[in-house]
């Protein structure tokens, strides 16, 4: 069973262990009773980046070491510009928390960075737990669900106010991102596109289907390139390919030097995009 099926299975069984501890009302009171987070908010230099807290990877194991102090390293991401601060929250293979979203939600709320819940999401129910934390914004990926719960939990995002990154990984999946951009046009809602350049069956990483799928994204829908990006010249790239923003998390949770890491990145794009 590949990563993508595997976590789909995994992330049911979350949702109905979650609903018996916690139920949707108490989570409506909780989120009443909570501050509005930051909103996303893209600079006018043409790029941004999604700098992510990834504990393990499954490709490369444990990421760890270089996070003994994660707040330290969040706090460091928003220092060297990030727009946005992804954190997993997938507990069996990318040893996240919904803790761990609270603390970053907590750490960068003052600072006005907005923070993202990067999961495997199969229900409206954990875009309210995400919320619940702090968060700004969710991670959907397209082909996870069918397309009746995604748009439920696409209007579960715009009715808390949360931004959504939507995921897709081919052609097939970003025809299907038109035809839902073109239906809720004129929603009330802020929506990333994402193309992430990773195989989640393989963990293959192919930088090429950037280009490649490029003049398939929808128009009106900042565009994000997901996987792939390590260095200044990956940023770049991408940014020269017209890419609005790019999420990265491994590579930046192998240097030390968080904040000078995201800058660097973060600096090659905007210099490619203008």
């Amino acid at each position: 069973m590949g990563l993508l099926s595997d976590m789909q299975h995994s992330s049911h069984e979350r949702v109905r262990a979650a609903r018996a501890r916690v139920p949707e009302g108490t989570l409506h009171a909780q989120i009443a009773a909570s501050p509005l987070p930051p909103p996303l908010t893209l600079a006018g230099r043409g790029f941004d980046l999604i700098a992510e807290l990834k504990l393990r990877s499954p490709s490369q194991g444990a990421l760890s070491r270089q996070a003994e102090d994660p707040m330290s390293r969040l706090t460091a991401y928003a220092r060297g510009g990030a727009a946005v601060v992804s954190v997993l929250t997938e507990p069996t293979r990318f040893d996240g928390s919904l803790e761990h979203l609270r603390l970053a939600a907590d750490a960068l709320r003052p600072l006005g960075v907005p923070v993202m819940r990067k999961d495997f999401l199969v229900d409206p129910y954990q875009v309210l737990e995400a919320r619940a934390r702090g968060a700004s914004g969710v991670l959907l990926i397209l082909r996870m669900v069918e397309r009746e719960c995604l748009m439920a939990m696409l209007d579960c995002a715009a009715e808390q106010g949360l931004f959504v990154l939507l995921e897709a990984f081919d052609a097939a999946d970003l025809e299907a991102a038109g035809t839902i951009a073109a239906e809720r046009r004129g929603r009330q809602e802020q929506v990333l596109m994402g193309v992430n350049c990773r195989n989640l069956e393989t963990l293959a990483i192919d930088p090429r289907r950037f280009d490649a799928l490029r003049e398939q994204l929808p128009d009106g829908w900042p565009s994000v390139a997901e996987s792939g990006v390590e260095k200044a010249r990956d940023a770049a790239a991408v940014a020269a390919l017209g890419y609005r923003l790019a999420l990265v998390g491994t590579s930046l949770m192998k240097r030390k030097d968080a904040e000078r890491a995201t800058a660097e990145l973060l600096e090659a794009g905007r210099r490619a995009a203008a």
